[in-house]
Order: C-alpha cells, then sequence, then structure tokens
C-alpha cells in the first residue's frame, strides 16, 4: 500500500479496488490530527468506553489494546484504535489539563510553549532573558541603593517589553 510520507495516509492508485476503504481510512486519520484534542496524555490503559474521535496520548509503557504504541495518538473510531506516530513540530490540546503538548525529537512536551518573543495586541510584552539583577546590599544610605535596585528593576522590565519606557 502506497501511503503518505509524513503521516502514513493510504493512497489511492489508478483501478484499485475499494477505494473507499482506503479514502475513508485517510479522512480518519486526517480527522484525528487536523488540530489535535486529546483527552490526556501519558496514559498507559486504554479507557473502557472511549467515543468515536476520542484520542489520548499514549505513555511509554503501554499495555492491551495499546501495547507497542509508546508515545502515539491513540484515537478511538468506529472500526477500533487507529494510532497516529507523532512528526517534529505536532501539537494537541490536552483537554483534562487545560495546555498544548508539542512533539519534539523524540518526546512530548506538555504545558511548555517555546518563543523568541510574545507579542500582544502586535505589542512584544516578553523577549529574552536579561542578565540578573543583584541585589542591593546596603550601604550608608538605604535610599541610594534602594534607588539603585529600583532603576535596575525598571530597566529590566523594560527590556521585557513589560513596560513602556518613559517619554523624557
Amino acid at each position: 500500500m502506497s501511503a503518505t510520507a509524513r503521516f502514513a495516509l493510504p493512497l489511492l492508485f489508478a483501478g484499485q479496488a475499494q477505494k473507499e476503504l482506503y479514502h475513508n481510512e485517510a479522512l480518519t486519520l486526517v480527522d484525528a490530527i487536523a488540530h489535535a484534542c486529546v483527552e490526556a496524555a501519558g496514559v498507559e490503559v486504554p479507557p473502557e468506553d472511549p467515543e468515536p474521535g476520542m484520542g489520548w496520548i499514549v505513555g511509554s509503557s503501554p499495555e492491551g489494546d495499546w501495547a507497542g504504541a509508546a508515545g502515539q495518538l491513540a484515537v478511538w473510531t468506529a472500526g477500533g484504535w487507529r494510532f497516529v506516530i507523532p512528526r517534529v513540530g505536532m501539537y494537541a490540546w490536552v483537554r483534562d489539563q487545560g495546555v498544548y503538548a508539542q512533539f519534539l525529537e523524540d518526546s512530548w512536551r506538555i504545558g511548555t510553549l517555546s518563543a523568541a518573543i510574545l507579542e500582544v495586541g502586535g505589542e512584544q510584552v516578553v523577549g529574552a532573558r536579561q542578565a540578573a539583577i543583584a541585589a542591593p546590599d546596603g550601604g550608608t544610605v538605604v535610599d541610594e541603593a534602594a534607588r539603585t535596585a529600583i532603576v535596575a528593576l525598571l530597566g529590566a522590565l523594560q527590556a521585557h517589553g513589560l513596560i513602556d519606557t518613559p517619554e523624557l
């Protein structure tokens, strides 16, 4: 059987008998991976009464019908379990935790989002981590040490885009 390179979706070929079986299988798998949503991640044992369309990210030591499918997406369909081998960059919403899971290299990262910057309303609000601000260590004039720490704190907040730079 010919299949797509990334998700092994079955392809039709000229003169093929029962094309609807291959077409329906491909649609079932696309339905599972397009904007994927799973009930939970890291689950080892298949649930007893899943409904069609419900999915899970299989844990590292799966049992029963999921044996041999560690780390894959398991989706219950009218025809039983379908498994999707995740590809790098794939996302799935994890319903029970209310976070995204992303597949990177060889494992799922759950609840971690990576970005170079974060924008809200077109404005950068968080950027790369800046150097630490040294804690004030006292001194003869407390006000001077406090002001130095506050100026450094404000500078860091401005560098991260969390607050604007004041107009002079």
